[in-house]
């Protein structure tokens, strides 16, 4: 009543309805397309660019922030030559904002299986490896089989949330460690170190595993917990010794298959290509240990088993070497 009564002194106007109005709008909570617009303008920098990323105006964008932050008596953003630069307080919001992205995304998910059948979106995700050069022919007879399932494919080595609801279905390469999804292991995929029939036909064949100092090497850029465990294994594995610096497995790859230099592949993939040379296969082998996993609330949904069960068949059949 406090706020009432001094809306009413401030204005000097008795409109009893005109002030409840405005109250109640104050007290309102924002609606989730603040909070759209918000990440939005996180992610791009600029109103400019969260106009394009949105398909708005960008006018409407500056009062959508605007709006955010009066709801929330804060300042979310700082306005420099640059663009936006978020605030401390933007920070804290923004992975709250991105779960309720996820939640939204989830909900369109599930709202589109309604009715009989197999039907609806099922998003996935796999590293960049996988969805790009395993899963695609598994998804194409998966969707001739279930034509009205729509696919969303994520190729990301970033581990997405399941449980945020980030993605329905994950291809991992470690036991997934949240109790509430539920998880098939499916074997190990071997990598093995690799070169071009071309390459080796102008360097030549090395003969020992020391003898890779004298050669073109491909390899990593920035290190993380799966490298520094194959150098503790490998120690010739050193950033310094690398021709080609990259931490897409997709332009390792590339580099590979065009002879640029020796690098490390799966052994499915260089199945299907005969150019490719094993080196050192009993010396050097890798196994990542491969599970599928969703969250166990979709365990009884039609449209998220079959395509689990499709995935487990086809990643099998790619591990077993069929």
């Amino acid at each position: 009543m406090e706020a009432f009564w001094a809306c009413l002194c401030f204005n000097g106007i008795v409109d009893i309805k005109r002030a409840a109005i405005q109250i109640c709008m104050d007290r309102s909570e924002p609606g989730w397309e603040l909070y759209r617009t918000f990440l939005a303008v996180v992610r791009e920098g600029s109103l400019s660019g969260a106009a394009r990323a949105l398909g708005l105006t960008q006018p409407t964008v500056g009062r959508h922030v605007d709006a955010l932050e009066r709801a929330l008596g804060m300042s979310l953003f700082i306005r420099t030559q640059q663009g936006l630069s978020p605030t401390e307080a933007a920070l804290s919001l923004r992975p709250f904002a991105e779960s309720l992205e996820a939640t939204s995304a989830a909900l369109l998910r599930a709202a589109s299986s309604q009715g009989e059948g197999v039907r609806g979106t099922v998003r996935i995700t796999a590293s960049e490896v996988v969805a790009v050069e395993v899963l695609p022919p598994i998804l194409a007879d998966l969707h001739a089989a279930y034509p009205e399932l729509t696919l969303e494919l994520v190729p990301s080595n970033r581990m997405e949330d399941l449980l945020r609801r980030e993605a329905d279905i994950a291809v991992r390469m470690h036991p997934p460690s949240q109790g509430v999804l539920v998880a098939r292991h499916l074997g190990g995929i071997e990598l093995g170190l690799f070169a071009h029939q071309r390459y080796l036909a102008q360097r030549g064949m090395p003969t020992t595993i020391e003898e890779l100092a004298g050669h073109t090497l491909i390899g990593y850029d920035k290190e993380n917990a799966f490298l520094r465990s194959m150098r503790a294994q490998f120690p010739w594995v050193q950033r310094n010794r690398f021709a080609l610096r990259t931490d897409s497995d997709l332009a390792a790859i590339a580099a590979l298959r065009a002879g640029f230099g020796i690098g490390f592949c799966q052994v499915g993939l260089a199945r299907h290509n005969a150019d490719l040379v094993r080196l050192f296969s009993e010396q050097i082998a890798i196994t990542l240990d491969t599970w599928l996993a969703m969250h166990e609330d979709l365990r009884d949904s039609p449209r998220c088993r079959v395509v689990f069960d499709a995935l487990a068949t086809g990643l099998l059949r790619y591990i077993n070497g069929d």
